[in-house]
This record gives structure tokens, C-alpha cells and sequence, in this order.
């Protein structure tokens, strides 16, 4: 790929990602727009980081953007409506949040807050979910949708939340569930508001295909859904089933599996009804998904449907179903999370240091050395872009034979190393000529894995824990320079010590690239690094690799004016924290390691004088933050 374009910063395809939401000032600074005041002069994305750390807020840094996440939420809401409007359905919408794709306080109080005007409310798969939502005052007509697996006590927290004008609702995912459900309704006698959640046999594409189909974990095949409709109507509870909850599947790439899953979801429906339940309202689960790649194709990171095309699919889907089956339009409920939450958060980090793969200069052959480093040294002789692929060829294959010759004994260590000095020489020069021709794929698949190094002050497992395990592509973009050619390409490695933890797949305009263009460091300057599209899973999800805990937040909107507002400051977690997360007490370390000092002063092997700076230095790290400082 030709790095050297006119707009250099459009090879990371912004503009197809972004979404509206990131772009490229004059000066190449990333920059955030204001969604919900677009005209609304752009915002420096390094002006927004360096204010903060003047406020003492360092990176790596999670930042929240509360007018990204209200966006979202408008957007979604407001693409229902106008589905319903022009389709003539005779139903309401009514979304929920799933709490488990980003658990945070300060995120779900906003999406509360923001979801008001809508009723929206939220989804609880767990009890500490239930727990929370039930700690929010909600809009009176918002729902609270319990699903996953529910214990007498869960059950009971359900019903009685009733009392205080909740509309909770008790997803039944088994049959011996609702024998849980029966028995606490007798020990209370407070009537449920009850879902079933119904399996569907339609499967999905992408990374959580096995979230659909017959063999999705949670939810109810036919048979064990007309036994529950049988005890139900038995122990005289129909009447209050209320919900149907088929879940379509997570990230859906392709608009036309939404179609026929609701379809067959609609067709449950319809059946239920005719059996007797009064279902009126129809929960089609989570499957908005986001395009993180910008691809608009029915991909595992991309999709191939706008918000406003999925709406608008739901609706008419179903307003034709329930026509024809001769139904009221039930309210619709969805529980998109990813598409509310994915956008609005950025993780920004710095680069520490390079190993690069190259070298600007080449040492002189030796008298003595091997005719090996002399026949190495000669392939610059003859490179040029017609034999470019020769030449890495020939340069490859001596630099293996010294190698071999190393490992045998046969050259010493200088002469080794001044070989290696020359073979990246070479491969400065290799890189330098391909910019300037076009090459066969193999040169550019030789090239990327000559890629350089960069090491950042993050953590992988931590904060970004689905690229690592399931390979999601998040956008990932310098901060700065976007106006200038790079010179370098690179992966990104964390630092833990790990050698899983690092990014080497990377979205730009032409597709997806194991190595990301960037520019060569310098000693006067920071250069920060942008993950965009976090919002969903990575902060829950995230664990304590080498124990590097959270990371700092902070949460800011967007002002009309081109400023901004510092919302909300959490500190992230120090030694002592996350010390404490894995059963260790910081002050018994504390105490341990006084009591080495102190015999080490007994035995003579330190001075008295050295106590003081030896337990300062321990006391200070203990309390720091868990990353470079």
C-alpha cells in the first residue's frame, strides 16, 4: 500500500468509520464532532488530552463522550418512531439497556438520563443488575427486563419491585424456572409480570453466530414452551405473560437475517396468542450491531444496514405478521446495547518507545569476515524497484546462512552484528523502494512482517480484552501528525509481558492490514495513540494481566461553542488496589517488607539512613497508578 498520498490521513479511512463523529483538522489533529450540534466547531482530540493532563488526568485514559452516547440513544429511539410513523403501526417502542455491556455508574446514569424523553429503560441478566436497576427512579412507563438465570431470591426482588411502580419483568429462560417463579408467587402472593424467552431456529453470521439457533445457551424450544403454557394456564399465572423475548443474535451483519428472524419470532407470537397468552409486547433482543469497520458489508466487524434500515425492517416485518395473524400490534422492545454504548467511549494512550526493523546506516565489511557479510552488503549494489524482489530474496537468504553460521560457532559476535546492522540497512532501503512501485503482493506481505514495534502504555487484556480473544477490530488512529506522510509501519504491543499482548490487525481505507502506518517518533514529543468504538464490553470484560488495573476515565460532552465540559474523573486503580483484588493486603506487604529492612540494617548489609528512602520508594509505588508514569 502507498503510504504517500495527498491527504495522508486518509489512509486510515476515517471518513468510512467515523461516522460523522471522527475527522482531521487543517493541522492533522483527530478531531470530535458535536452530533448533536453539528455545526458546532470540531474539537481537537490532543487539545481535549493535554487539558487534562494539565488537570492531572494522565493517559492511558479512557474517555467518555456523553454527547456521542446521547446521540445514540436519540438516534435509535427516533428511528422507531419514524419507522412507526410511516409504516402505520399501531405499537409503541420501548428500548432497554442491557447493563452487562458496560456496567459502569457514570454510563448508566446517562443512559438513563438521556433515555427519559423515550421511557427507556433496562435489562438485567443477573441480580447485582437487578440491584442497580432497581436503584434508578425510571421513567413510569420504562421496562426492566430480567433475563439469564434467576434464583428464589431474584424472583422475589422481581415481584415485590412491583410494589414501588416498576414494570419488572421476569423472563422465564426454563421450565423449572417458572417452578422457582410459581413458588415465590404462593409465598407472596403478589402476581408477576412474566416473558418467555423462545428460541429461534434462524442463525446469524459474524463472531456470536452461536448466540442464535438452536443451540444459542439461553431460551426455550418448542416443546418446552407449550409446557410451560400448560402450567401456566394450570397454576392460573397465563394471564400474566405478557412478553415474548427472541433474542435475534449479537452483532448481526446481515439486515436480511434481522427479517427472518423477526419473522419466525413474530410467528411464535402469533401461536402464543392463539393459545391463550395476552402478549403485548414482542422483545426482539439485542443484534443492532455497529459498522467498526466501515465496510457497510455483512461482515464479522461491519454490517451491511444503517440504525435507520433495522428500524425500519422490525417494523414493517412485523406490523405485516401481526396483520395477517389478525393480532394488535404488540409494543416493541429491543435491547441494543452495542449500538447505544460502542461509540461514545475512546481509549487514548502514548507510545513509549520503538524496536524498529530497519537502520539509516550500514557499517563497513571487515577484512576477515565472512564472504557471506561481504555478499550481503553487495545486494544494495543492485537494488532497484525492477529487482526488488530479488533482492529481498538474496538478502534474506545470507542473513539466514550467517545466522546458522552464528549459531555454529564459525563467526564471532561483531561480525554477527554488523551483518544484522547491514540486513537492516537493506530493509530501510527495500521499504524506501516500494513506496515509490507498485509490487507483487508477496513484497508487501515480506514488508509487513518487517514492521516495526511500537511500544504503548496500555494494557490489552484490560481494556481492549475482545481483540485479543475474538479478534474484534476497533478503529486505531495516531492522535497528531494526520496532516503529514508517515514514514513507519507498526504494530502495537502492550506492555504487559505477554507476547499475545499487542494489536496487528488494523482497519484503513483499502481493508484490513496487519501493520498500521505511522510516523518516527520523536525525543521532544508524544505521540498518543487513539482505540475508538470501546464503549461496549472492553471496560467490563477486561481483566488483571500482570495486574495493570483500570485505567484513568473521564467523561466530557461536547458544547455548542467547539469546547468542551469535564463531566466526571475517576481516578484509575492504584498498586494497592488491585493488590487487594487478587487477596493481598497492601499493609501486611508494607509490614513485610519494613521487617526485611529493618533486618537488613541488623546484619550490617544496609545503613541505617537508607531505611527511610528504601520504604519511601515502596510506600510511593504502592499507592501509583498501575501503568507508566
Amino acid at each position: 500500500m502507498n503510504d504517500s498520498q495527498d491527504l495522508p490521513h486518509k489512509i486510515y479511512g476515517l471518513d468510512r468509520w467515523g461516522k460523522g463523529l471522527v475527522s482531521v483538522l487543517p493541522n492533522g489533529d483527530v478531531a470530535l464532532s458535536n452530533p448533536l450540534h453539528p455545526d458546532a466547531p470540531k474539537v481537537s482530540l490532543p487539545d481535549i488530552v493535554k487539558d487534562l493532563q494539565q488537570r492531572g488526568i494522565h493517559s492511558p485514559l479512557l474517555l467518555r463522550v456523553g454527547s456521542f452516547l446521547k446521540h445514540e440513544i436519540v438516534r435509535i429511539n427516533e428511528s422507531f418512531q419514524a419507522a412507526i410513523a410511516n409504516t402505520g403501526y399501531k405499537g409503541l417502542y420501548r428500548g432497554v439497556f442491557p447493563i452487562k455491556v458496560n456496567q459502569q455508574a457514570q454510563v448508566v446514569d446517562r443512559i438513563i438520563e438521556y433515555g427519559r424523553p423515550y421511557s427507556f429503560g433496562l435489562e438485567a441478566g443477573s441480580k447485582p443488575e437487578l440491584v442497580i436497576a432497581l436503584a434508578h427512579a425510571l421513567e413510569k412507563d420504562a421496562l426492566i427486563v430480567c433475563n439469564g438465570v434467576k434464583d428464589k431470591e431474584f424472583v422475589r426482588l422481581a415481584i415485590l419491585s412491583r410494589k414501588l411502580g416498576f414494570n419488572t419483568i421476569i423472563v422465564l429462560e426454563s421450565p423449572r424456572e417458572l417452578d422457582t417463579v410459581i413458588e415465590v408467587v404462593e409465598e407472596l402472593g403478589d402476581e408477576p409480570l412474566l416473558g418467555v424467552r423462545v428460541k429461534l431456529t434462524n442463525e446469524i453470521t459474524g463472531n456470536w453466530s452461536e448466540s442464535s439457533g438452536d443451540r444459542s445457551t439461553f431460551g426455550m424450544n418448542t416443546d418446552q414452551l407449550v409446557a410451560v403454557i400448560d402450567r401456566l394456564r394450570e397454576v392460573d399465572l397465563l394471564h400474566c405473560l405478557k412478553l415474548q423475548h427472541s433474542h435475534l443474535g449479537s452483532q448481526v451483519p446481515d439486515v436480511n437475517d434481522v427479517r427472518r428472524s423477526v419473522s419466525e419470532a413474530c410467528r411464535y407470537f402469533a401461536e402464543m396468542s392463539r393459545e391463550g397468552a395476552p402478549l403485548t409486547h414482542l422483545d426482539l433482543g439485542g443484534g443492532l450491531g455497529v459498522d467498526y469497520t466501515g465496510e457497510k458489508k455483512a461482515s464479522e466487524n461491519s454490517v451491511n444496514y444503517s440504525v435507520e434500515e433495522y428500524c425500519t425492517n422490525v417494523v414493517e416485518t412485523v406490523a405485516y405478521a401481526m396483520d395477517e395473524a389478525g393480532l394488535k400490534h404488540p409494543t416493541l422492545v429491543t435491547e441494543s446495547g452495542r449500538a447505544v454504548s460502542a461509540t461514545s467511549s475512546m481509549l487514548i494512550f502514548d507510545v513509549l518507545e520503538a524496536t524498529l526493523f530497519d537502520a539509516g546506516d550500514s557499517p563497513g565489511v571487515e577484512e576477515g569476515d565472512h564472504h557471506l557479510v561481504s555478499d550481503l552488503a553487495a545486494v544494495g549494489g543492485y537494488l532497484n524497484h525492477t529487482r526488488l524482489q530479488e533482492c529481498i530474496n538474496d538478502a534474506t537468504y545470507y542473513r539466514n546462512e550467517l545466522r546458522a553460521l552464528f549459531r555454529r560457532g564459525y563467526i564471532d559476535l561483531r561480525q554477527m552484528a554488523r551483518a544484522e546492522r547491514i540486513y537492516l540497512h537493506l530493509t530501510a532501503r527495500f521499504k524506501e523502494t516500494a513506496r515509490i512501485a507498485e509490487n507483487p503482493s508477496e513484497v508487501d506481505a515480506h514488508l509487513e512482517r518487517l514492521a516495526d514495534i511500537y511500544h504503548c502504555n496500555f494494557s490489552l487484556f484490560q481494556s481492549l480484552p475482545d481483540v485479543w480473544a475474538i479478534d474484534q477490530l476497533h478503529p486505531v488512529v495516531p492522535l497528531q501528525k494526520l496532516n503529514e506522510p508517515t514514514d513507519r509501519r507498526a504494530i502495537l504491543s502492550d506492555i504487559t509481558c505477554d507476547s499475545d499482548g499487542k494489536i496487528d490487525s488494523f482497519i484503513l481505507e483499502d481493508g484490513v492490514h496487519p501493520s498500521l502506518p505511522v510516523h518516527s517518533l520523536s525525543e521532544d514529543e508524544t505521540y498518543y495513540m487513539g482505540v475508538f468504538f470501546v464503549g461496549a464490553y472492553q471496560e467490563t470484560l477486561g481483566d488483571l494481566h500482570n495486574l495493570f488495573g483500570d485505567t484513568n476515565v473521564a467523561t466530557i460532552d461536547l458544547l455548542p461553542d467547539g469546547g468542551f465540559d469535564l463531566l466526571q474523573e475517576v481516578e484509575g486503580d492504584t498498586i494497592s488496589q488491585v493488590m487487594s483484588y487478587v487477596e493481598f493486603d497492601p499493609r501486611d506487604c508494607v509490614d513485610a517488607f519494613r521487617k526485611m529492612v529493618d533486618g537488613a540494617i541488623s546484619t550490617g548489609k544496609i545503613k541505617a539512613r537508607d531505611r527511610r528512602e528504601l520504604m519511601s520508594a515502596y510506600r510511593d509505588s504502592i499507592n501509583g497508578y498501575t501503568y507508566y508514569e
